[in-house]
Order: C-alpha cells, then structure tokens, then sequence
C-alpha cells in the first residue's frame, strides 16, 4: 500500500497537530515523526530513540516551499544543485535559518532537510501543512523498523500512531550530503 485513506491521514495530521509521536514508511525504513517546533514531541522522540540532542535531526517535507523557514543562507549553484536532487531520495545538509531552534540542529549550524518523493511521508507533511522530524524508528544504534510490527517491537506503546504503507524499497537509509561542500556524511 503505497498511499494513505484520507480518513488515517486526517488522524496522523491531528495526532502530529497535537504534540503526537507518529511511525510511518519513507524511502528506506519506518520513521519516527513528529512537529519539529513542539519541543515537548521532540523530547519524546529523543528519549525513545535514546538519542543526544547534540546529534540533530533531519526534517522531511512535501515540497521545498514547507522547508523555507528552515533554510539559511546558501548560494544559488547549491540551492540549484540540492533542487535537482528534489523530490527524491537525498537528505542534504544546509545552513540552519538562525530561528531554528538547537533541539533540530543540535550541536550544529545546519539541518538535515529532505523533500522526500515517499507517497505517505509525502501526503503526512501535506496534510498536518508542516515539515517532520523524521529519524528511524528503533533505538539508536539499533536495527531500524521496516514494519509495522517492527515499530511496535522496538518503540512500544510510546508511538501514539503508526501509518501503515510500504516501505520506499531503498536497502539503506538516504545517504547525507553537504550542500555547500559536497561532502558525503552517509553513503
């Protein structure tokens, strides 16, 4: 199933509204999302993950006008460069707009942005009309969740709604570049 009943996406849309921890397919794996300005969700998806702040996040979105806000300055040829790339599997690492708030980017001045090509990941950022934190769904340094059941295995009963769908069929999680220098941070 690679799209979502308008029915769940309105649920998944208020849960995410709400402050709610959400599980769903992107590319490769299952996703833990949730609002990226919601300080308490973020919290909550960091404690689940166990993951460090200092670490950052990738945010994902429907299309690159949601990401804007996000976005410091960069230079056109990358920004042309990172469009090209757009909607699709390449998570880039960009300039953090200085109202990015330190629970996304971490102990960086960047932030991990995606427009992801992904039917439900896609249709979720649409539908709550936010971007979403988007990290796998397992504890870290743990195999990620591929599955429905996998989320429920690995995560519990602290993710207040998992999407059902299939997975984008990728092997590994989207690899990471640099936008300004075109280093490759996940292959």
């Amino acid at each position: 199933m690679t799209h979502i009943h308008p029915w769940h996406l309105r649920q998944a849309a208020r849960v995410i509204t709400l402050g709610g921890l959400i599980a769903y397919p992107t590319e490769a794996v299952y996703g833990l999302g949730c609002h990226p300005l919601n300080l308490e969700a973020v919290l909550r998806l960091l404690a689940l993950k166990q993951r460090p702040m200092t670490k950052g996040l990738i945010l994902i979105a429907d299309r690159i006008e949601r990401l804007q806000p996000y976005i410091g300055r960069l230079s056109k040829p990358s920004m042309a460069r990172i469009q090209q790339s757009w909607p699709g599997p390449a998570t880039w690492l960009i300039p953090a707009a200085d109202s990015v708030p330190n629970w996304l980017t971490g102990q960086y001045a960047t932030l991990a942005v995606r427009v992801t090509d992904h039917p439900i990941a896609a249709a979720l950022c649409h539908a709550a009309g936010t971007p979403l934190v988007s990290t796998s769904a397992n504890i870290s340094q743990h195999p990620p969740a591929r599955n429905p059941l996998q989320v429920r295995l690995r995560c519990g009963t602290d993710v207040d709604l998992i999407v059902h769908g299939e997975t984008g069929g990728l092997k590994r999680p989207t690899p990471i570049k640099d936008a300004r220098s075109g280093h490759i941070f996940r292959a």
